[in-house]
């Protein structure tokens, strides 16, 4: 039974539950499916539990199949010749290139982790590092590759994604300005084989919840891993005026990340200990608690797709406020289901954060607004039916083409089958 290899970076992560929920859509519709992941996460909650239990990890190295990878790389290396010439020969710096030919080496160590299991499509979730191995791994194994992208992996780390482009056999995006995007800057790619799906949440799990806590004291949170695109920098340089301006308030930061130390350092720089707190992971239970005491969950992103930490506040008819950028506007209507701000201008934020702070008993409707929008737009099940549909279509068209001009003869030797070309018909 041929299968789909299912790659991320890392995997399960928490904050990416969609991975998981799209692998059982999948299965749920009779596809054998094989969860990859270069790594895994340091914390995995009990509902991935099972999940990370069957997925195949690539980190640490095996040093056995490491040396019959370097036997595929060189041997096979005809195959991806083109591949590895469009590393070297592009306009990245030296070091990215010298960096992508050493994932070209993950690549093929991920088609010999893969050698027998039969697989004949591989998915890539993210443009990272993991989407250029995935293609190498693809092309070594004969299968065909197709990705999802969101979005600082298009709009501020796109690593040669005109060469994945061309060679995906679909792509899949989360909103409609990722998809603008790519028909502008990527001209060369195919249009048919870009699509939009948006993501969604579970509204029978994100219900709106009194806030018990109601009081003088503003409450503003946020919520995602501390990364610089996250920019709570930013959100910590605000409070510190909010503080100056005598607006009796709380943040409160949910996520882990590298930034933690250096955040850590600026709240105690601005003396902000008791005003803003960095609480870490939290899992999905607490995490609606804590949206339930909000009185505004802000989202500071210098990137995003559409965050769906945003869908989840807002199916709880909380206000949330948010840069006007990317797909950000498609899920935010200003004043309607929310509200926006310029991005990195800390005197519009911080109007916003006062409006809002002084109208909440008035601003009941705009969550309502919130729900509603979610209800029509971003509904978890409804939006992973029409993916789990496009995505199985576009592989069965795929299905029908010719033999591969990549197939691989020697590792069909190792059981596995020839694989067919699974090209769109145009």
């Amino acid at each position: 039974m041929t299968q789909i290899a299912y790659l991320a970076n890392s995997f399960p992560e928490a904050l990416e539950s969609y991975v998981c929920e799209e692998i059982r859509e999948l299965r749920t519709r009779g596809k054998a499916v094989v969860p990859c992941s270069f790594r895994r996460p340091r914390q995995i909650s009990a509902q991935a539990a099972e999940m990370a239990s069957e997925t195949t990890y690539l980190f640490p190295l095996d040093p056995r199949l490491a040396v019959y990878t370097c036997w595929i790389f060189f041997s096979r290396f005809p195959l991806i010749a083109d591949l590895l010439w469009r590393a070297v020969r592009g306009p990245e710096p030296m070091q990215r290139r010298l960096r992508t030919v050493a994932h070209s080496w993950l690549g093929a160590y991920l088609a010999a982790a893969l050698r027998k299991k039969q697989i004949a499509h591989i998915h890539i979730h993210h443009g990272y590092f993991s989407s250029w191995a995935g293609m190498v791994a693809a092309r070594i194994l004969g299968a065909t590759f197709s990705l999802t992208l969101h979005g600082s992996d298009l709009l501020v780390r796109a690593d040669y994604l005109d060469c994945k482009l061309k060679h995906c056999k679909f792509c899949l995006t989360v909103s409609e300005f990722n998809g603008r995007y790519i028909r502008e800057h990527y001209p060369e790619a195919d249009p048919r084989k870009i699509l939009v799906h948006s993501l969604g949440v579970d509204l029978d799990y994100w219900v709106p919840r009194q806030n018990t806590t109601a009081g003088s004291c503003f409450s503003i949170v946020s919520v995602g891993r501390l990364h610089p695109v996250k920019n709570h920098e930013f959100l910590i340089r605000a409070c510190y005026e909010l503080k100056n301006a005598d607006l009796d308030f709380h943040c409160t930061i949910a996520g882990e990340g590298e930034e933690k130390d250096r955040l850590q350092n600026l709240i105690h720089e601005l003396c902000l200990q008791n005003e803003v707190e960095l609480c870490g992971h939290l899992g999905r239970d607490r995490l609606r608690i804590l949206y339930s005491r909000a009185d505004v969950v802000v989202l500071t992103s210098r990137s995003e797709g559409i965050p769906q930490t945003l869908m989840e506040a807002m199916a709880m008819e909380r206000i949330v406020l948010a840069p006007a950028i990317t797909g950000i506007p498609e899920l935010i209507s200003d004043g309607e289901t929310g509200f926006l701000y310029q991005q990195n201008c800390l005197a519009d934020f911080l109007d916003k954060l006062f409006g809002i702070s002084g109208a909440r008993p008035s601003l009941r409707n705009v969550g309502q607004n919130a729900r509603r929008h979610i209800q029509l737009r971003f509904n978890r099940q409804r939006n992973l039916d029409i993916w789990a549909e496009d995505f199985l279509r576009l592989l069965e068209v795929t299905s029908q083409g010719q033999e591969s001009s990549h197939a691989n003869p020697v590792l069909q030797q190792v059981q596995l089958p020839v694989q067919r070309d699974r090209s769109i018909p145009v």
